[in-house]
């Protein structure tokens, strides 16, 4: 059996998103992606608020670097984003495709065009009053929202109407659109309001965040006023970009079979889950898990590995992240949290859960940033066990994975999770998630094969599950398994892309 070359640590040369990547089989074992439906001179426009190429703030920037890619195998596509400042300074001198006027409050912009050095087609709605100033694609670097975000993505949206309307580039019109979450979710709204057909997907990844905003912004927005009721834009008193996307668009998908049903419950529907049992009932309402790129494959992962190499590998890892965060050597277990540090990721759960973590000997890593007083909670908690606890507020891409290469065990209580890219991460670096049962983490999560999975949101429902992954660690042979059961699954874009086709292909037959 011949071995694979180890590496000490792991290479964070790829750590920035993947662009221009090959993806394996979705699934190891598993039958292989159905030919596409949709016509390969289909022209799609992916209209997205971040993309990993250029600017970032979640999985959708992620998201929007791997998937376009993965459909240039099937169809035409471009993808459609503002004209960020990071995007004007990554092709300072891009092709000015025409110049559109003002609508409404909605300032007068330019439609620029470049390709990426691997060929997509990039598009980038140009307007500085909008989009050329320092922060997140969302608001200032400090935290909060740009107060003109209704302006500021209205145009995007708008903007995407305007080029399937064929007013923007003469030479290139879609034949469908793809929008992603609130920030895009008016432009099927745009289409209906121009009396365009053009069939239009839109994408929530998150359910949360809705882009709410008073129905005296309507003029200022070119929304119609027939269009604030309850069969339109309006929600509970203003208008909303998200509900918008929903009612106006022809089919919704979301980032996991999972959380597709539960956004139609009350307890996850967010105030939409009438609209979007509607959407399900209708056969409008399609669950789709994300795929993660193949730069999340270990070095040394592969079918003929021996185990011994993996476990050479992860403790090598393990050895040199601990240095870097100041603990102790140990023969005990690493867990880690690499997350936002907010409410939704279940932060004070693990909190609750690191006392049982340090007394049975093990260690735990925490690198994020988020709320304050969560901020504040971890950066205690490591004050308190400086021998057991080591956390840095930020965030840092090749640290992270440094971090995911060295931890055995990753805790992920999100109290709601509609896809998650972290427990995919941690398989793929043979490190056993520890998550609550909701969303995608179920969908992707083996409870007992390749990771640990409980059903109570609560600080003694996941200090069980840790129990059970302490014991886990303790049955080194059961440990093995498990590790190389999570390091064998695929969790690539060819199944979603072909699944996107799919819709696509269904809804431009409707």
């Amino acid at each position: 059996m011949s071995e694979v070359p180890m590496q000490a640590v792991i290479d964070t040369s790829s750590a920035t998103s993947g662009h221009a990547l090959t993806y394996a089989a979705a699934v190891k074992g598993g039958a292989p992606d159905p030919r596409s439906a949709l016509p390969s001179a289909t022209r799609l426009l992916f209209v997205t608020s971040e993309m990993g190429d250029f600017i970032k703030a979640g999985g959708l920037g992620e998201v929007s670097s791997a998937l376009p890619r993965q459909l240039r195998a099937l169809c035409d596509v471009r993808v459609l984003i503002p004209g960020f400042r990071k995007v004007r300074a990554a092709k300072p001198a891009m092709d000015i495709v025409a110049q559109l006027p003002r609508t409404a409050s909605l300032p007068p912009w330019s439609l620029g065009r470049f390709n990426t050095s691997d060929g997509l087609t990039i598009y980038a709605v140009l307007c500085d009053e909008l989009y050329d100033r320092e922060g997140s694609p969302y608001g200032p670097f400090a935290g909060g929202d740009f107060t003109d975000n209704d302006i500021r993505f209205a145009r995007l949206s708008l903007a995407a109407a305007e080029i399937a309307a064929g007013e923007a580039d003469p030479n290139w019109k879609p034949d469908i659109i793809h929008v992603n979450d609130w920030p895009s979710a008016l432009a099927p709204g745009y289409l209906r309001w121009k009396g365009l057909s053009t069939p239009s997907i839109l994408t929530i990844h998150n359910l949360a965040y809705q882009g709410l905003y008073q129905p005296a912004r309507m003029s200022a927005l070119g929304i119609p006023d027939l269009a604030f009721s309850v069969n339109g834009a309006e929600f509970h008193g203003k208008i909303s970009f998200l509900k918008t996307g929903i009612f106006y668009g022809s089919h919704v998908t979301t980032v996991s079979e999972t959380y597709a049903r539960e956004i139609t419950t009350a307890e996850h529907g967010c105030g939409l889950e009438g609209l979007l049992k509607t959407r399900m009932d209708e056969g409008r309402l399609t669950g789709i898990v994300n795929g993660i790129d193949d730069s999340w494959s270990s070095p040394i992962t592969g079918e003929k590995t021996p185990a011994r190499l993996i476990r050479q590998w992860k403790q090598k890892n393990a050895t040199d992240i601990r240095q870097t965060f100041d603990l102790p050597q140990s023969r005990g277990p690493l867990f880690s949290i690499i997350s936002r540090l907010v409410h939704q990721k279940g932060i004070d759960l693990s909190i609750e859960a690191a006392e049982t973590i340090v007394a049975n000997g093990g260690q735990l890593i925490v690198t994020g940033r988020g709320e304050p007083r969560l901020e504040d909670a971890i950066e205690r908690l490591a004050r308190q066990n400086p021998h057991a606890i080591a956390a840095r507020i930020g965030f840092d891409d090749a640290e992270a994975r440094r971090i995911f290469a060295a931890s055995d065990f990753l805790l992920m209580p999100s109290r709601f999770e509609p896809c998650g890219l972290s427990q995919m991460y941690a398989q793929r670096f043979g490190t056993l998630p520890i998550a609550y049962r909701t969303g995608g983490l179920v969908d992707t999560i083996e409870d007992g094969l390749s990771g640990f999975l409980f059903s109570s949101p609560t600080g003694a429902g996941l200090t069980a599950a840790v129990t059970r992954a302490l014991q886990a660690f303790k049955t080194k042979r059961a440990f093995k398994q498990m590790r190389e059961h999570a390091m064998a699954k695929r969790f690539d874009w060819a199944r979603p892309t072909h699944r996107y086709a799919d819709v696509y292909a269904r809804a431009l037959a409707a």
